[in-house]
């Protein structure tokens, strides 16, 4: 029986402070190493077949009968890399007459927190409709609206809890209930693999875009794993859900092992490398430094005017597993510091097996606090938003150092995969 999201807040609640107190090391379930970069491809039986793949090998039989809609995006292509909605579009079998897009667009033309709002796919003649920051009753009237009888969903996530394409997914699943919809959720890979989840669980009071429900920053599972775990948890199983999982995915594959392409899955997540850093250097959006945004390499370079070579060698020096940390000069063409050269460091990840991207973050602010007096953090304390608590913040602004930090969610981390454990699809 999987435990209820009463049952994991009154856990996390109860534990967090006991945990908070331990200065002992580092996050629970850091991956080991598995070997050499890239190695899981080694003794596959085939190729990673997606949901859509599933699907239209099945003839589309899911989805006879239903007026259909798509949430997706460019991440949404057949191995072929066309588009799935123009595959569906031109296949009698499936009556497809909406699709639906998130942050950034169906055809993905909008930068961070933009989208395409309402306009007619000038491809196919769809309605394409916007879901951006709508939720509940507001969605539910759009796919009400559209006519629709089947809400598709099929996005290329990152691992990470608050980039929005999982809450685009919540949101969806609510919406579709609440409209009397069904839902079926076409999975994709998780590029970072499956193996663990790390890092701090969303607590209440902190629920925004970028977290709605109690999840992990990097949470570890699969668009579908977690359609299941929000319907099971959060949703009170109030949903007409169906999921359809991938063929020969493996939690210990990374992107490149599945031979599937890779499409940027936003504007500022332009490689499965990208995605790597991700779910910890997206915490500098919380404070005054530059997180890459408007360079070649966004999350992976992070700096300001008035940082020099001094932060790189800090962070050097704390010995963090499967990274190195070059001093470097940026000029980032929009975004913050637009223009502007500033300084800082590049993270270069050299063993991904070893590396933990939450603590490699946490290290990062820590040490950037600690060596720039012109730290701060966003006034509107977005990084609360991000870590899904108050904590990471003033323990911090505490002096605590990366395993003080660690341990304050060590309990409610434990809890989460438990949780996990009941939803997880594949092994």
């Amino acid at each position: 029986m999987p435990l209820s999201r009463r049952a994991l807040l009154a856990t996390t609640t109860g534990a967090v402070s006991a945990a908070c107190t331990s200065p002992a090391s580092a996050s629970a379930g850091t991956p080991g190493s598995s070997g050499v970069p890239g190695s899981g491809a080694v003794g596959r039986a085939g190729p990673v077949e997606t949901g859509f793949e599933r699907l239209a090998a099945e003839g589309y039989a899911r989805l006879a009968g239903q007026r259909v809609g798509i949430v997706t995006n460019p991440t949404g292509v057949t191995r072929d890399v066309r588009h799935v909605v123009d595959v569906l579009h031109a296949d009698d079998r499936v009556d497809l007459v909406a699709v639906f897009g998130p942050e950034h667009g169906f055809r993905g033309t909008a930068q961070a927190g933009g989208s395409e709002g309402r306009y007619d796919d000038p491809a196919t003649g769809l309605p394409v409709h916007d879901t951006y920051l709508k939720s509940g009753r507001a969605l539910a009237d759009v796919f009400t609206a559209s006519g629709v009888d089947t809400v598709v969903v099929d996005l290329q996530d990152v691992g990470a809890r608050f980039y929005t394409y999982v809450w685009t997914l919540y949101d969806c699943v609510e919406a579709a209930a609440l409209a009397g919809k069904r839902c079926v959720v076409l999975d994709r890979p998780n590029p970072v693999t499956g193996r663990a989840a790390l890092g701090p669980v969303l607590r209440p009071g902190f629920e925004s875009f970028v977290g709605r429900a109690a999840v992990a920053q990097a949470h570890g599972m699969t668009l579908a794993e977690l359609a299941l775990l929000f319907d099971g948890e959060f949703l009170d199983g109030a949903v007409d859900l169906e999921t359809v999982p991938m063929r020969g995915w493996r939690r210990t594959d990374w992107y490149d092992d599945t031979a599937l392409p890779w499409v940027p899955a936003s504007p500022n997540m332009p490689t499965p490398e990208t995605a790597l850093v991700y779910a910890g250097t997206c915490l500098f959006e919380g404070t005054n430094l530059s997180e890459g945004r408007g360079t070649t390499r966004p999350f992976e370079l992070l700096g300001a005017e008035g940082l020099d070579g001094r932060w790189a060698a800090a962070v050097s020096e704390l010995g963090l597993p499967g990274a190195h940390f070059r001093e470097a000069y940026f000029t980032p063409a929009f975004s913050r510091f637009q223009g502007r050269t500033v300084g800082g460091l590049q993270v270069h990840v050299h063993d991904r097996d070893a590396f933990d991207p939450v603590r490699t973050g946490i290290a990062l602010l820590v040490t950037a606090r600690r060596e720039w007096d012109g730290f701060a953090w966003r006034p509107d304390h977005w990084i609360d938003r991000l870590t899904g608590s108050a904590w990471v913040r003033t323990a911090i602004d505490a002096g605590a150092d990366t395993d003080e930090v660690v341990a304050g969610w060590r309990a409610e981390l434990a809890a989460f995969r438990r949780v996990r454990r009941e939803y997880l699809l594949y092994g």
